[in-house]
């Protein structure tokens, strides 16, 4: 594909016109109020941090006792935040928190440190920093570990899908040996093979060369024994990104994981990610239904 293509099917904004700002300002909007909603529904906020750095945070809530469901600990979905690694944060990350709240569950978004001030292996390996962080005071703040989901949005799919992949666990000596920390993965929008977006602008700030791309792509690990993964993306998207869904789930498939692909009529790129906890939407439900025990 040629540059000036790639440079179109990776900047999903085409697809709306180029005016994706009014999403952020949405983002935004609901955490506040979803942040709001859950106190008033009596769950507890905490700010846990996972390193020194600013951006080394997450941003926990948990559900009171009385919501709890058949008196069990809460799952805990986790979410990574998207914007080509660049923008965003988990301030601008809280709107599921309030569906996960009302049906018992737990809930955290993870801050990371943004290109160009880390690279993307950096990223990376913050993020995995972060989930470790969550499973290891899982026992004090009250939500059971062994029912983590991580989700994530965009660039924040693809993070998810690097906390997913097993085969990470394996030379981290703090870690459970080479098994997946989360019980499942809903990845939205994701870009799971970096090399294209090498040579467009969006690698401005990255600084990724062919080798580098490929380290961090998702679809390129071995797959075997990755958890159950929901892919969905909306229906107004460019082709590269459903593509890049719909390959990454057949390779999952054809690595025996349990992977389903959802398109989600009437959402674009942008507006997705607001149903991942709505026990209204076809995502959100699907996404709870994950968090229950088995």
């Amino acid at each position: 594909m040629a540059l000036e293509e790639r440079e179109s099917q990776y900047s999903p904004s085409s697809c709306i016109g180029g005016h994706y700002q009014p999403f952020m300002v949405e983002y935004r909007t609901q955490s506040q109020e979803a942040r709001t909603d859950c106190q008033d529904l009596g769950a507890t906020w905490h700010e846990l941090r996972y390193g020194a750095l600013p951006a080394q945070r997450i941003d926990l809530v948990v559900p009171p006792e009385s919501a709890t469901l058949e008196q069990r600990k809460p799952g805990l979905l986790v979410f990574i935040h998207g914007g080509y690694w660049q923008l965003l944060s988990a301030q601008d990350s809280l709107f599921p928190a309030r569906g996960c709240v009302q049906h018992g569950h737990a809930f955290a978004a993870i801050d990371y440190t943004l290109a160009p001030h880390a690279s993307l292996p950096q990223i990376v390996q913050e993020c995995r920093q972060a989930l470790l962080c969550l499973r290891d005071r899982a026992a004090a703040y009250g939500f059971d570990a062994t029912r983590m989901v991580v989700a994530g949005s965009s660039a924040g799919a693809h993070l998810a899908a690097m906390l997913a992949w097993p085969g990470w666990t394996a030379s981290d000596a703090n870690a459970p040996g080479a098994t997946a920390l989360v019980r499942a993965a809903v990845l939205v929008s994701g870009v799971f093979e970096l090399e294209p977006l090498v040579g467009t602008g969006i690698n401005t700030a990255l600084g990724l060369d062919v080798s580098q791309a490929r380290s961090v792509s998702p679809a390129l690990l071995p797959l075997a024994g990755f958890p159950d993964v929901l892919l969905a993306f909306g229906d107004n998207e460019t082709g590269e990104f459903k593509r890049q869904t719909q390959h990454f789930a057949r390779d999952l498939l054809a690595a025996g994981a349990s992977a389903e692909t959802l398109e989600i009529a009437g959402r674009n790129h942008f507006d997705v990610i607001l149903d991942l906890a709505n026990s209204h939407t076809d995502l959100g439900a699907r996404t709870l239904s994950l968090l229950q025990s088995p």
